[in-house]
């Protein structure tokens, strides 16, 4: 049985009704326990890195998306996660690594679409990021706040000017705002609970 599908605790629950209505810090120390009482359990440390990135903690909401990832490596979500968080750190080799297992997904998952995309973005590839991005858009039916990250990846890439060809040698991409689009979209995701 897969880690990250484990039955949810009494705990989990509680965690995710606080994080529901905004009670972060009550959420972060109730998924902290959730994770005590089910240590082979991923979903725990998944939604801990979603709390801790919506804080602007990213340190502790990356090495939260890490252990989920090694206790449930095959659940794309996390893995997911903590590529979009190293990408957005200015790590790109670490994200594409970490993305890697991902691109063997089946086409109709959104989420090889979306690593592709960030790939292409890595390499100024703009008008094939696009593309990719929004293959991916259009397969994805199951995780509504994550295509609402990408679309705002995709503002981001129109306001830069970069939406469709690169930019020129005189209007650098502003990695400042890159990373801060990133950590706006990742605030929103942890609001629609474990997938798993």
């Amino acid at each position: 049985m897969s880690s990250s599908s484990a039955p949810h605790s009494s705990t989990l629950e509680r965690a995710l009704a606080a994080s529901a209505t905004g009670a972060v810090q009550e959420a972060i120390a109730l998924f902290q326990q959730a994770a005590q009482e089910q240590p082979d359990s991923a979903a725990p440390h998944f939604l801990l890195g979603a709390e801790f990135a919506s804080l602007g903690q990213i340190d502790k909401a990356e090495q939260s998306f890490c252990d989920a990832v090694l206790l449930a490596p095959e659940w794309p979500v996390p893995r997911y996660q903590l590529g979009l968080l190293q990408f957005s750190a200015g790590r790109v080799s670490a994200a594409l690594l970490t993305w890697q297992p991902l691109l063997g997904l089946d086409e109709g998952n959104p989420l090889p679409h979306w690593v592709r995309g960030f790939s292409f973005l890595a390499v100024d590839d703009f008008a094939r990021a696009r593309a990719s991005f929004f293959a991916g858009l259009e397969r994805n039916t199951e995780h509504p706040p994550m295509s609402a990250d990408i679309r705002l990846v995709m503002a981001r890439m129109d306001a830069l000017g970069q939406g469709v060809a690169p930019p020129s040698a005189s209007e650098p991409v502003a990695a400042e705002d890159d990373a801060e689009a990133t950590h706006v979209l990742l605030s929103n995701y942890h609001q629609q609970g474990p997938v798993h």
